[in-house]
């Protein structure tokens, strides 16, 4: 059979050759959850015999490029145009993979795929807000903002949304508003990734299209079931950037009302040395995933006290995996994510007494706690491990696949 005739040979139902799977990110300068996300499912295609390329940027490399350099490669970067066009035809791709594009890969990567001279699918996971919100998070001043969803992003420039800048607001304002006024990954996508519902239904409030959206959560490694606990589980666990939009500063404040209870911040961010101090509180700075592990083997919850429309935090899927319940911000994504009273308890959002009223909750029952820790295990089992998102994973590919044959007009072997 030949090499192309793979999603020929998917539309009569016979088993799929190897894909080859061309992925493309733009790493940020601060390693984060869309990076683990990114070389987790490298791994997982690997590990199931498909060959997989990646070619990435670095933010990293921002540093010495002149303003005028930059802002064109955020609008339209030339090299990773031609780098990705040169990367299809050599690999062959089956398939690309697009995740971040800002701002060095940029959205021209797009268009490079849909100028492929063979069919190769195009699919884009989502893992934010930015296509309609300049600083990505929906937040602004501490609370949701959605003032630009369906409309040009000016208002975020106004408001400096994007680090505090006019300037750096309206590129990223103008980067999208350009891109979406193009259809750039609107007409060129063959499946556009969300990884919740909630997320799903935000995108095509501002015009994606319906048709091409899929749903694949996140997903981590089951250690095995001798690490899902440890017999006695005691205090609160808090692990994520200590940022304004991920409400760090909400948990510590309902800490300071409840001395009694114990409660451990693991990581670090702009935040961190603008938390005030307890005598209850350990701040333990940026550990290893290893570290990460052990510490939710341990603790009682795991604290989310998001102030933002999150996407699928990694931290919540690694609990789960644990077997460790979550108290969660009622919000967006999470109040699906975290079922209350059965994977774990919902607060509302930035209130720190209700916050800490529910942590008080939780102290005092013990038993209950421990029965949600044992349905969050289910919760993994059921819908974030490796095979469940392989299977979902190759099911979009292959209807990537299909859509883009029968959009370029193509016929299998």
């Amino acid at each position: 059979m030949p090499r192309d005739s793979t999603a020929a040979a998917t539309m009569v139902g016979k088993p799929p050759l190897p894909l080859r799977i061309l992925i493309v990110h733009n790493r940020y300068q601060i390693r984060g959850g869309e990076e683990s996300v990114v070389d987790a499912e490298i791994a997982l295609l690997r590990g199931h015999g498909h060959e997989v390329r990646l070619y990435e940027r670095d933010n990293h490399d921002i540093d010495g490029k002149s303003r005028l350099v930059l802002l064109r490669d955020t609008l339209w970067s030339p090299s990773s145009h031609a780098d990705v066009t040169r990367l299809i035809n050599e690999f062959q791709a089956d398939v690309v993979h697009v995740h971040n594009t800002l701002p060095l890969v940029s959205p021209s990567v797009y268009w490079a795929v849909d100028a492929a001279p063979r069919g190769v699918a195009l699919v884009q996971t989502l893992h934010n807000y930015r296509w309609f919100c300049p600083k990505a998070t929906l937040l602004r001043d501490g609370k949701i903002c959605e003032d630009c969803i369906g409309k040009v992003a000016w208002r975020a420039v106004v408001h400096r949304c994007y680090r505090d800048s006019a300037v750096q607001s309206a590129v990223m304002a103008a980067t999208y508003g350009l891109h979406t006024a193009l259809g750039s990954l609107h007409r060129h996508a063959d499946r556009i990734i969300a990884l919740s519902e909630f997320a799903r239904d935000k995108y095509v409030a501002n015009g994606f299209p319906a048709a091409l959206m899929a749903i694949k959560p996140n997903f981590v490694s089951d250690p095995g079931p001798d690490t899902q606990s440890t017999p006695d589980r005691t205090g609160f666990l808090y692990v994520g950037r200590l940022s304004e939009e991920k409400g760090p500063h909400v948990l510590v404040e309902a800490a300071g009302q409840m001395t009694e209870l114990r409660f451990e911040i693991a990581g670090g961010g702009p935040l961190a040395a603008q938390l005030p101090a307890r005598s209850n509180v350990v701040y333990s700075g940026t550990v290893s995933a290893d570290a990460v592990r052990d510490k939710m083997r341990r603790a009682r919850m795991l604290v989310l006290p998001s102030l933002c429309y999150e996407g699928l935090p990694m931290t919540l899927v690694e609990a789960y995996c644990s077997g460790l319940p979550v108290l969660a911000s009622r919000l967006g994504p999470l109040a699906t994510l975290v079922e209350d009273g059965v994977t774990g308890l919902l607060f509302t959002p930035g209130d720190a007494r209700d916050l800490a009223d529910k942590l008080r909750w939780a102290d005092e029952h013990p038993e209950a706690v421990r029965d949600m820790g044992i349905a969050a295990r289910q919760a993994y089992l059921d819908h974030y491990t490796p095979e469940s998102n392989y299977r979902q994973l190759m099911a979009i590919y292959r209807e990537a696949i299909v859509h883009r044959r029968a959009t370029a007009g193509l016929t299998g072997a």
